[in-house]
């Protein structure tokens, strides 16, 4: 096993989570894949592997459709992590076929195109909304006054959560997502347990009330299709809600926040959107390429395969570098370089295969809206203060952005 010591790759220092692409660089020269022993893990780093792997079938999110935990070689969570466990492992994300092929199902048809584009009024109403408040007040913090309420409101009102219940979503949310870093402490665990028992509670009694009174929400609808014999339990339910939920907010904020972040960088490329709205399409593209949400993404070898000579068991990890691959030169020309004309852009930040992101329609639209509104309400934007990254690596998002609008 080619362990390689020296690499710049650290997903736990700072300075390498502030800007990790120069080392995605290091590593994508030293090879197509690089055993990585902190984390024991197979790194992926090139667009062309990452893009292919994630259509393998050889690979799965999960094991225990086809392995225990002993036959695979993996020692079982801690007894005390199950709830967050149970959660996680009953969402479609997490499942293999023919599970995931029986959810994916029935939650597609909450974001058909005709669904997502009916949605568009009311996603641009909210973002105007949003940013007016924002203008009137001169300025604030745009990840907490427009980047997450907007997202979360949306995939809210597609569950059929009701208003005075929504402050509590994102704060589970984060406590929740902790756990998809590397290593995550114990504190870091504690608080994910506790997040998702209280969530699940908070579901559960929702899913008896829309049992009683169904409305024209994603819940009911998942409640009826159960009703009709599509065979969806309790559990599959709340776990399928939370991962909307975590999913269909998550990387639009931070993509938001990265975005608007990389734009007051790049004051050449924020003058030419400014100048010229219609850009705004692929801007979203470029932005999300250009500094990357989710950073990483695991799978699990279930069959032997090969890369590049080297032979990864059944029973290892792999780490796909979605942050590397989206800055290949292989694939794109002059990556380092943020270009909001760029045309051929197959950036894979909303994955591939069949886990492809469900709501990449409906965080499209989330996107354009909130830069549209900025862009024609608060033309003269401002950064107000350096911002302070978040600690999480596989996660990328700002703590907060500072703006002023003079």
């Amino acid at each position: 096993m080619a362990a390689h010591p020296d690499l710049a790759f650290d997903p736990w220092d700072p300075a390498f989570v502030a800007d990790p692409y120069p080392a995605y660089a290091e590593l994508r020269a030293r090879g197509r894949v690089l055993y990585y022993e902190p984390s024991d893990q197979w790194l992926v780093p090139h667009h062309a592997d990452v893009s292919a792997l994630l259509r393998d079938r050889r690979l799965g999110r999960s094991y225990q459709h086809r392995f225990s935990h002993e036959d695979f070689g993996r020692t079982p969570p801690p007894p005390e992590h199950e709830p967050f466990h149970v959660l996680n492992d009953h969402g479609m994300l997490d499942l293999e076929p023919p599970d995931h092929t029986r959810i994916r199902r029935l939650v597609s048809k909450a974001f058909t195109p005709r669904t997502v584009e009916r949605l568009g009024p009311y996603v641009h109403g909210l973002a105007n909304e949003l940013v007016s408040a924002l203008v009137e007040a001169g300025g604030g913090d745009l990840l907490a006054e427009v980047a997450e309420p907007l997202p979360v409101a949306v995939i809210a009102e597609m569950l059929g959560i009701p208003e005075p219940d929504r402050a509590q979503l994102r704060p589970w949310s984060a406590d929740i997502c902790g756990m998809y870093e590397l290593s995550p402490s114990e504190e870091t665990a504690a608080k994910a347990v506790r997040a998702s028992v209280e969530f699940s509670e908070y579901l559960r009694e929702l899913i008896a009330a829309r049992r009683k009174e169904p409305g024209e929400d994603l819940i009911s609808g998942l409640i009826a299709a159960h009703d009709e014999g599509d065979r969806l339990t309790e559990q599959e339910m709340i776990s399928t809600a939370v991962l909307l939920l975590n999913a269909g907010h998550e990387a639009t904020v931070n993509a938001t926040v990265n975005g608007w972040w990389a734009l007051f960088r790049n004051p050449g490329q924020l003058a030419a959107l400014r100048a010229d709205h219609s850009l705004i399409p692929s801007a979203v593209e470029e932005l999300m390429r250009y500094d990357t949400p989710l950073q990483l993404f695991e799978r699990w070898v279930l069959d032997e395969i090969e890369i590049d000579g080297t032979t990864i068991p059944r029973g290892a990890e792999i780490a796909m570098l979605f942050g590397s691959a989206n800055h290949d030169p292989e694939v794109f020309s002059a990556p380092e370089r943020l270009d909001l004309t760029r045309r051929d852009n197959p950036h894979i930040s909303f994955s591939a295969g069949i886990h492809y992101c469900i709501g990449a329609p409906l965080a499209r639209i989330e996107l354009a809206a909130s830069m549209a509104a900025l862009l024609e309400r608060a033309p003269a934007l401002a950064l107000a203060g350096e911002p302070e990254r978040k600690p999480g690596f596989v996660i990328r998002g700002l703590r907060g952005l500072s703006v002023e609008i003079p």
